[in-house]
């Protein structure tokens, strides 16, 4: 076959350095576009984008010729590197030194969709870490606590 073909869909999360609530309201949708930009550079798409506070969701479907670990990384350094563009209360900005990244079917991306979009609705109950071990389990990813956060 001479044409590469790919369709790989992740599930990409991860939080501010120690959960601070540092991303505010106003800076979000500009943030999420920066990180299209950004995957899009890559030869990726970003699908849907959701964050809160203290962490962001990210629906991604991953280019056929780079690593999710080269990827994340370019994300969180350039977002990174860009949010300390936009004010004195990011000048100190940093992404949690990790991630989860979860691959998911084509059939359950309207749910993963939605669920990305209704982030603020679902925080109001959840905080992150409980959600992360959720995420965690649902995808029967093995972990140790202690390593989890930073």
């Amino acid at each position: 076959m001479p044409q590469s073909l790919a369709q790989i869909l992740v599930h990409l999360v991860f939080s501010t350095k120690n959960r601070e609530a540092l991303l505010a309201d106003d800076i979000r949708d500009e943030l999420h576009a920066y990180i299209g930009g950004i995957v899009e550079n890559q030869k990726g798409t970003l699908l849907k984008a959701g964050s809160v506070a203290d962490h962001i969701h990210l629906l991604i479907a991953m280019p056929r010729t780079c690593a999710p670990a080269d990827l994340v990384q370019e994300i969180k350094t350039g977002s990174s590197k860009w949010l300390k563009t936009k004010g004195s209360q990011y000048a100190n900005f940093h992404w949690q030194g990790g991630y989860g990244i979860f691959s998911i079917s084509p059939s359950h991306r309207p749910a993963l969709e939605n669920y990305i979009k209704n982030q603020a609705a679902h925080h109001r109950q959840v905080i992150f870490q409980e959600e992360y071990r959720h995420l965690l389990q649902k995808y029967a990813i093995q972990y140790d606590e202690r390593y989890v956060w930073d």
